[in-house]
């Protein structure tokens, strides 16, 4: 069975994790599991790390614990808020509330693409669009192809990559938005606390598990919890939902 895992923030307000909780979340999985990239080969012990947005913590915080714990990780990037490179410091870039991130994005409160192609360059972290605008694809008037195809040919470009996967912003979709984001992606994840066997989802989306707010590092891994997620798997399997 795959376990993907969905992240944000850590010492953020919303979102996120306690630091130190989460050093330890990922001490536990290098202890009990593989970390692999999307399409990777699946073993009984996989679980692939996915975080959303490319917050500025992520590089100044969680990039240097991936490297420190050697795993490896998806990174879903909006690439209209992506700068080039900044002078502004660490501790401004990370000193805003959640739902402000967006609004300040020239004050660098995203990875630039400089960290990311240093980050790239590492072998830990591959990247996925996380659309062009972070904006609900079920909302009127959307531009598809702006957020689907063009937000796929910019990060291309800039970080010299391929983007094989597309995370839903809000994982928020239907059936037509997704076949669409298919003709431009192998991997598209969404949201939903289930686990599946491989790659391919079910009917076709990632459904991946809730990693913010943990209270403690092996929360998500209790049998429980494990039996929860493959049950949901198995209803939306059987339901092709």
């Amino acid at each position: 069975m795959l376990i993907s895992i969905m992240y944000h923030h850590v010492n953020s307000d919303r979102c996120s994790n306690d630091l130190a909780i989460f050093e330890e979340h990922l001490k536990y999985i290098k202890a009990n599991f593989k970390t692999i990239f999307p399409g990777e080969t699946i073993s009984k012990k996989s679980v692939c790390l996915t975080f959303d947005d490319a917050y500025a913590d992520f590089y100044f915080l969680i990039f240097p614990l991936l490297k420190k714990y050697n795993l490896k990780a998806l990174l879903a990037i909006p690439s209209k808020y992506i700068l080039d490179d900044t002078d502004e410091l660490a501790e401004n870039r990370m000193n805003f509330e959640h739902n402000d991130l967006f609004l300040n994005y020239e004050k660098a409160t995203f990875c630039t693409y400089k960290e990311l192609k240093q980050m790239r360059d590492s072998g830990l972290v591959v990247f996925g669009s996380h659309s062009h605008s972070h904006i609900n694809l079920l909302e009127e008037n959307v531009n598809l192809d702006l957020e689907l195809r063009v937000s796929k040919e910019i990060l291309e470009d800039k970080l010299d990559t391929k983007i094989e996967s597309f995370v839903f912003p809000f994982g928020k979709y239907n059936q037509n938005i997704l076949k669409e984001a298919k003709r431009h992606y192998k991997y598209n994840f969404r949201i939903g606390n289930a686990m599946h066997k491989d790659f391919n989802g079910i009917n076709g989306a990632i459904y991946r598990v809730d990693g913010d707010e943990l209270k403690t590092p092996d929360e998500i891994f209790k049998t429980t919890k494990l039996l929860k997620y493959k049950f949901k798997g198995l209803v939306k399997r059987l339901g092709k939902k």
